[in-house]
């Protein structure tokens, strides 16, 4: 049974750093992936996980690449805009030291995918605020050079939208929902 976090914490649920409670600032439009779906997601990444290099982003708390982390992704890169979050964020990631298997950028999306990919990567976790459209804009992007050969996208909505246009040759593999949220890992093989 998986618990739902109390204000102002999130919990990492598997790996290395199970049962590490982190702070979570206030912020507008701040809503980190609860538990359950957490839980779900990490199931269907299990065999991708070790050793993928991983892309979180919206980070935000951070919850999602930190669960990589901790269940053997072998590197990180977080993308965050707001400068209260990131600081927390880089705060968490000292906390936890991930040391060099993490990239903290603080940056828009938008701008961050205009800059040309190092590499690429196996994993992408997408959770934009609810409010927004970036989504859609952010998908697209991705295919110059963001995306391995088979990487997955898990993709993150808010429950009863009008759903998720996928990129052509995209196709979602799984998908979840809870009351508040909607889920998908997409491939782009």
């Amino acid at each position: 049974m998986t618990r739902s976090a109390p204000p102002g914490r999130v919990r990492i649920i598997g790996g290395e750093w199970r049962r590490r409670w982190l702070p979570v600032p206030a912020a507008e439009g701040l809503r980190p992936t609860a538990d359950r779906v957490r839980e779900t997601l990490f199931n269907w990444l299990m065999p991708h996980l070790p050793g993928a290099r991983c892309l979180d982003l919206f980070a935000g708390t951070g919850v999602l690449g930190l669960e990589a982390l901790s269940r053997g992704a072998a590197h990180v890169t977080f993308v965050e805009r707001d400068a209260r979050v990131f600081q927390q964020l880089t705060h968490n990631a000292a906390l936890l030291q991930v040391g060099d298997r993490a990239t903290l950028v603080q940056a828009e999306a938008l701008q961050f995918l205009q800059t040309r990919a190092s590499s690429p990567f196996d994993i992408i976790f997408l959770d934009p605020p609810f409010a927004s459209a970036l989504m859609a804009d952010v998908m697209p992007l991705l295919v110059r050079g963001w995306l391995a050969p088979h990487a997955l996208v898990y993709l993150e909505f808010p429950r009863g939208g009008a759903g998720i246009a996928l990129p052509e040759g995209w196709r979602m593999m799984r998908e979840g929902e809870t009351r508040q949220v909607g889920f998908g890992l997409a491939t782009c093989a």
